[in-house]
């Protein structure tokens, strides 16, 4: 019963990727709703078990245009979802709903938090040098 478990899980994640790639080549050529704006990059999807919705998550740079941009694929997604069924072949398109991934901007603080303690540290050993 593991290996079906197994199969399932590989066959769920290529469609999670097939359709990400698809969404991703779509959204590079741009989309006609003016609240999109930026760059926009999918990066993840995640289609329910019975694969009747799918979870986009994307980041939008600059920051300033990510929650007016996700609200701007959303109102575009039924357009989208026909777009997309007729490049892939899947027996069942998904519903799409759109979230903003902030995974980004939390990796860069922690990045900039490590940074500027490797700094602190740097000049408190700099310093102990310095005194006689």
């Amino acid at each position: 019963m593991i290996g079906a478990a197994t199969t399932l899980s590989r066959s769920q994640e290529r469609n999670d990727e097939v359709l990400r790639r698809a969404m991703q080549e779509r959204l590079a050529r741009g989309i006609a709703d003016p609240r999109v704006k930026g760059m926009v990059s999918v990066t993840r999807v995640s289609l329910s078990p019975d694969r009747a919705d799918a979870r986009i998550w994307v980041s939008v740079l600059p920051e300033q245009h990510a929650e007016l941009s996700v609200r701007g694929l959303q109102s575009a997604a039924a357009k989208l979802r026909k777009e997309l069924g007729e490049k892939l072949r899947m027996r069942r398109l998904p519903r799409l709903h759109f979230l903003l991934d902030d995974s980004l901007k939390r990796e860069a603080r922690v990045l900039r938090a490590i940074d500027e303690a490797r700094s602190r540290d740097s000049d408190a050993d700099t310093g102990e040098d310095i005194q006689p």
